[in-house]
């Protein structure tokens, strides 16, 4: 078990970099989309699309993780304790709560007609998520 511990560790943190990554340029496209008045274009959603699916596939790595990680689930009773905090209670749940508002902000924008709110959709879903995860990594034990 330590190895798919291991494994599942490995890969969460490393496709921690493409959502951060992804994430950035989506909040970044959104901006200049909307404040220039840019008309969205297929290029636009792709590049949402992907943000979505890369940080959907982030959540299964986590979910996954914590169930079998020490510093998951197992960990729940050392609320006294701030990095088990972090890492059982604090990071799941924040995470959980930034993917469903990237979610719904990628849900938002297929019901609007006009670039510039679809762009400001982005910009406040997509940029709440983005807030919320860099809020919550456990930059002591990101490797």
């Amino acid at each position: 078990m330590d190895n798919l511990d291991n494994i599942l560790q490995k890969a969460h943190s490393g496709w921690a970099y493409l959502v951060l990554l992804f994430l950035l340029l989506a909040v970044l496209n959104a901006l200049i989309g909307w404040s220039t008045n840019k008309e969205f274009t297929s290029k636009d959603r792709k590049l949402a699309l992907i943000t979505l699916i890369i940080t959907h596939v982030q959540l299964l790595f986590g979910l996954i993780l914590y169930f079998v990680s020490p510093l998951g689930k197992a960990a729940l009773g050392d609320m006294k304790n701030a990095e088990l905090r972090l890492t059982s209670l604090e990071h799941p749940l924040i995470n959980i709560i930034a993917i469903i508002l990237i979610t719904i902000g990628w849900s938002k924008h297929k019901k609007l007609i006009v670039s510039k709110a679809k762009f400001k959709t982005f910009l406040i879903f997509y940029g709440l998520g983005l807030l919320l995860i860099l809020s919550r990594i456990p930059w002591k034990l990101w490797s």
